[in-house]
């Protein structure tokens, strides 16, 4: 990344780039294209080639394999092999993409997350005018798995960083352990490194049919063991190729290794494109024992729960009226149709693909005052919660593909005040998505705080519709 990128503003992509390549497991060959979003979009993928073409989040929550790559499955569509693209994305500082895939598996292209990162620099990043939040954690967050020996711990730190120790009992590979120290550094020092296996494994996938997209070239082969040239003879048939031989060293002459400890880097790798799963960019320091796709995303879900279960006790927002926003009136009044005297936003200081705050001064020349009440002004109940949903209706528009979208609220539950809004007081207006966006019906947890105490709270459901469909 460039020296001028700022780690703290959320950034998407200049322009629509494509790939086309075979997946590794379904050998179906597909065509990904990577596509500028909006902030606080998030990373969100898209089946073009099934009906109805399903939207599915980059999400930990969604994954429904992790025998032999990372899968994820909503509303009626699969991905599978997300997590090298994933960990591209992370590496180049990307917040806010939708990729677009014609298949059900990302393409393997040579095993590695250099040509996604090749890709995003063919479109360009581009800084968003949003601010990034970060989450850190504040203790030691723990995973064992004892049957695979995987030991995976994130500690407080004030960087991203990964440290992967592997060892397979294999006396070709040894023990090997790989660091980042800081996701600037991914490019030079991750990307590049590529999928490996063992020979007894790949026959036996090459057995069970399950790599058929498999290549030599796209992935490192490890042989650790004797091997008869009837083997080699099978595996120079099965990959058409001329010769295939062992090295001294104990790798297929396949591929010549990118840095001695690869196979550790490649770990790391898989590791970043699996914890971009959490959907909150994290300040953690990682470090991973032995781990693999399954390891990998339980531990994300406990980040996950760890950050959802402590950000509201830790995250109450706070008002800062010296900085500048990530939206100003001007920008609300292109997103939403409301205007004065019903325009009851002032401000967005806050957004992320989950989350939002916003600011409404109340003043004493608000027009509600006038018969609400003569000699003792509250602000209105309704109309607190009608900030909430202007608030929210910004979140919701912001969650979705390029377009001009109108929010429809369509229930409040759960609506409860606790102390009054009078004049002068500043509503810092939060809402969080508390589920996923299913057919343009977004689900939010709302809080007004004053004076970071909370004056109301709500639940609000809202569909978003497309402006032309609206009319």
């Amino acid at each position: 990344m460039a020296s001028r990128f700022n780690p703290d503003k959320q950034h998407t992509l200049q322009q629509s780039v494509s790939i086309q390549g075979t997946g590794l497991h379904t050998g179906v060959l597909a065509e990904l294209t990577l596509n500028p979003a909006n902030p606080g979009y998030g990373i969100q993928f898209q089946r073009t080639d099934l009906d109805g073409q399903p939207i599915i989040k980059a999400d930990c929550d969604l994954v429904t394999d992790v025998s032999r790559g990372t899968t994820l499955e909503a509303n009626g569509g699969k991905v599978c092999t997300v997590e090298h693209v994933l960990a591209a994305l992370v590496g180049m500082g990307i917040d806010n993409c939708l990729l677009q895939i014609n298949g059900p598996e990302m393409p393997i292209m040579d095993g590695s997350s250099q040509p996604f990162i090749e890709l995003i620099e063919q479109a360009g990043i581009e800084e968003q005018d949003a601010t990034k939040i970060w989450y850190s954690i504040d203790e030691n967050i723990f995973h064992y798995d004892e049957e695979k020996r995987v030991e995976v711990v994130a500690m407080p730190a004030t960087e991203y960083q990964v440290t992967t120790l592997i060892d397979f009992n294999s006396p070709v590979l040894g023990t090997q352990h790989a660091g980042l120290k800081n996701i600037r550094e991914f490019k030079k020092e991750i990307a590049p490194c590529r999928t490996f296996c063992f020979l007894h494994e790949l026959e036996m996938l090459l057995e069970n049919n399950l790599i058929k997209g498999g290549d030599v070239g796209n992935a490192i082969v490890i042989v650790d063991k004797p091997v008869e040239k009837s083997q080699l003879d099978r595996l120079k048939k099965v990959f058409n190729k001329e010769s295939v031989e062992v090295k001294s060293e104990g790798y297929l002459n396949n591929l010549e290794l990118r840095f001695p400890n690869e196979p550790a880097r490649h770990k790391l790798l898989d590791v970043v494109g699996d914890l971009a799963l959490i959907g909150y960019p994290i300040k953690a320091r990682i470090i991973a024992n032995r781990p693999g796709h399954s390891s990998n995303v339980e531990f994300a879900k406990k980040i996950k729960q760890y950050i959802k279960k402590n950000k509201h006790t830790r995250d109450v927002p706070t008002y800062d009226p010296t900085q500048p926003p990530v939206y100003d009136q001007q920008y609300i009044e292109r997103k939403l149709p409301h205007r004065f005297p019903f325009a009851l936003v002032d401000k967005v200081i806050e957004l992320s693909d989950t989350h939002i705050v916003g600011v409404k001064n109340v003043t004493f020349n608000e027009w509600f005052f006038q018969g609400h009440f003569p000699g003792n002004p509250v602000m209105p109940g309704v109309l607190q919660i009608e900030a909430l949903a202007q608030t929210g209706g910004i979140l919701c528009i912001n969650s979705m593909p390029e377009g001009l979208y109108d929010t429809y609220f369509l229930k409040i539950d759960n609506c409860k005040f606790k102390q009054m809004v009078r004049p002068g007081d500043t509503m810092v207006l939060k809402l969080e998505f508390t589920g996923p966006i299913r057919r343009g019906i977004c689900e939010m947890r709302g809080t007004v705080y004053v004076g970071g105490k909370v004056a109301t709270e709500a639940d609000l459901v809202a569909q978003v519709v497309k402006r032309s469909e609206a009319l």
